[in-house]
């Protein structure tokens, strides 16, 4: 008989039994039941939104099958590109995370996470997070990030990393201030240099952030704890290594001088799905300068830490805030 790897026999024992069921009501998760164990009235912050969503695991195959449909809708990729069932299957046996967000019985978002070993670390890899266009802007993905902690970190799990394009705006705003992650690592073409989606057509360059489910930073943030004003303070008395001009291109200022600073800011446009549907060339500017800026100043030492949308005005750029590591 095939004998499997220790630390797939690891991830099997400790995952596979895991179970839960969430529903939101006053702004708590009112039920949340892994194995046997049964956790009331945990406080996690709960936006109020409309129509009520139910958040619970992706049980069935059934329930898989509506999370591939999904995926296949939010990233209008070619069949070759979605998710096989079977390894939806056999990866939530072996201990991943489906969680499913269901408005009555419309699946309308979901988040998918396989076990993962970094740096002789046990951790949960979020690979995937989709919602329904017709549910966007109802916090769901917030919601399905904090269920993802939660079950993390009721079996001992303290880390959850993923990746996500740095170009886009609005989930460096859910990632970076009100999820609170870092990052410290910049993956170029990751996916490859294209996939049949057309949200790859500018490149798969990712960001590959870390959340530390138990830092206290996290727990401030999940609190409510508002830095915009904090970080545009320490923006204001930066010269961004890459700038927005007025025309809508990038412009970069001199590397070295950055490098020998302490803090580093990084602009993006505010919109660039739109960029890249009207000017590709354009999007391909700022994909190609943004990349230089981003591995250069993590090579030197710095770290992703904050995101702060509009900076100049509400349709501005955002920019992103940058530390030096502490040696």
């Amino acid at each position: 008989m095939r004998r499997e790897p220790e630390s797939t026999q690891a991830f099997t024992k400790i995952y596979s039994a895991l179970r839960c069921s969430y529903r939101w009501h006053r702004g708590r998760l009112s039920r949340i039941v892994f194995g046997q164990a049964l956790v009331r009235n945990a406080v996690v912050p709960n936006p109020s939104s409309k129509p009520e969503i139910l958040i619970r695991d992706l049980e069935s195959i059934a329930d898989l099958q509506l999370a591939l449909d999904l995926e296949k809708l939010t990233w209008e990729a070619d069949d070759r590109d979605v998710t096989p069932l079977a390894f939806a299957i056999a990866a939530r046996a072996a201990g991943a995370m489906w969680i499913g967000a269901f408005d009555k019985a419309q699946l309308v978002g979901f988040a998918f996470a396989i076990p993962s070993l970094e740096h002789g670390r046990t951790a949960f890899h979020s690979h995937m997070l989709g919602v329904r266009p017709s549910h966007r802007g109802m916090s769901i993905g917030y919601r399905l990030k904090l269920a993802q902690r939660q079950k993390a970190l009721a079996i001992g799990i303290k880390e959850i990393t993923w990746t996500f394009d740095p170009l886009r705006a609005r989930n460096a705003h859910l990632n970076f201030c009100r999820l609170g992650v870092i990052s410290n690592d910049y993956r170029v073409d990751f996916y490859g240099a294209h996939t049949s989606s057309p949200l790859h057509r500018n490149g798969t360059d990712r960001l590959w952030v870390t959340w530390h489910l138990a830092d206290q930073r996290i727990e401030s943030r999940l609190r409510g704890k508002d830095v915009r004003l904090e970080n545009l303070d320490s923006l204001a008395h930066l010269e961004p290594l890459i700038s927005f001009n007025g025309d809508g291109r990038p412009a970069m200022s001199d590397l070295l001088q950055a490098l020998a600073r302490q803090r580093i800011a990084i602009e993006i446009p505010g919109d660039m799905g739109r960029i890249e549907t009207e000017n590709e060339d354009l999007a391909r500017e700022w994909r190609l300068v943004t990349r230089s800026a981003f591995t250069e100043s993590l090579r030197a030492g710095f770290v992703v830490k904050e995101f702060v949308r509009s900076v100049r005005g509400q349709q501005g750029p955002g920019a992103y805030l940058l530390e030096k590591a502490e040696s």
